[in-house]
């Protein structure tokens, strides 16, 4: 990959993000979800020399990437894996309670949908693989092959939100007795006839796509177990800075902030004050989303959210 492909990802709401983080020049931050370095790079060009970047991927395209952009500047550290082992990583680094400000772009990248050979698009045929490192776990078409029909199910309704995931499940355990699911074509195929009521301007394979894609990933654990080192990862008025693209995403960390910023429940009539509540985070601002010339240049921006909270002493 040259250079010019580095430049044509260009990342959601990238002024916001970099702007939530309040970038210290010479500041320790980490960008949890590589992807093709957008955000990275406009974080970079804000560090001094003594500034350090910390930039992880679970994807082997991704980290190959940045040892492409970045392998030779020495205020970036690369490490592949999931941002779930964030806080293992920085404390093997010696950064644990230093980071000025954590940055995670949740979801599929761009590259990602692009590549049909990945199988995270139903509109591209492809092997229906959806892995973000496919060198690790099941494919979906692996999974698929061996779950029941409820588990299928489960899936659908509880990572998709699909009001019709019995009836798919029941149409692709029926299909696979046929012939095996090998591709994104087959799938899609299989969930808009057994779906009855395709959704205006949606195609039907969105919501189960995207349902086997973040199970497959474990895209909410990971997101949990990150959070769940936020606190101890940041020094006071460090920054966290979230975008996520569903709202499954969206509602852990609004809910993260929310508690963090709200500290011990105690009963309502008790005289404590706000610091004796030991609250260890303060939203940022309000949610922000695109705006409509970062829409009408990237229709994939429409269901971003941005979302701010600070360390609190």
């Amino acid at each position: 990959m040259n250079n010019g492909d580095y430049q044509e990802h260009r990342p959601v709401l990238l002024e916001a993000a970099v702007e939530g983080l309040a970038v210290q020049p010479d500041g320790l931050y980490a960008d949890g979800t590589f992807g093709r370095g957008g955000h990275a790079r406009a974080i970079l060009e804000r560090l001094d020399a003594e500034g350090r970047l910390l930039v992880m991927d679970k994807d082997p395209e991704a980290i190959a990437s940045a040892q492409g952009q970045f392998g030779d500047e020495p205020r970036v550290v690369i490490r592949r894996g999931s941002f779930a082992s964030l806080g293992d990583v920085l404390r093997g680094l010696g950064w644990a309670g230093r980071l000025n400000g954590i940055l995670l772009d949740l979801g599929v990248s761009s590259p990602q949908l692009d590549q049909s050979q990945r199988g995270f698009s139903f509109r591209d045929e492809g092997p229906l693989d959806m892995r973000m490192d496919p060198e690790a776990g099941r494919s979906a078409a692996q999974w698929l092959a061996s779950a029941s029909e409820t588990e299928i199910a489960r899936v659908l309704k509880e990572y998709g939100e699909e009001r019709y995931a019995r009836r798919i499940a029941r149409a692709i355990v029926a299909a696979r007795a046929e012939a095996p699911i090998n591709t994104t074509r087959q799938l899609a195929a299989i969930v808009a006839a057994a779906n009855p009521a395709w959704e205006r301007h949606k195609d039907p394979a969105t919501r189960s796509f995207q349902a086997i894609r973040i199970f497959i990933n474990e895209e909410l654990e990971d997101l949990k177990a990150c959070l769940a080192e936020v606190i101890e990862a940041l020094r006071p008025g460090g920054r966290l800075v979230v975008i996520s693209f569903h709202s499954l995403e969206d509602r852990i960390v609004k809910r993260f902030i929310r508690d963090q910023s709200r500290g011990e429940q105690l009963p309502p009539d008790l005289p404590v004050t706000h610091i004796q509540l030991h609250a260890r985070l303060r939203p940022v601002g309000k949610p922000c989303y695109a705006s409509k010339s970062e829409l009408d240049a990237n229709p994939r921006a429409r269901s971003a959210v941005l979302r701010v909270a600070e360390r609190l002493e």
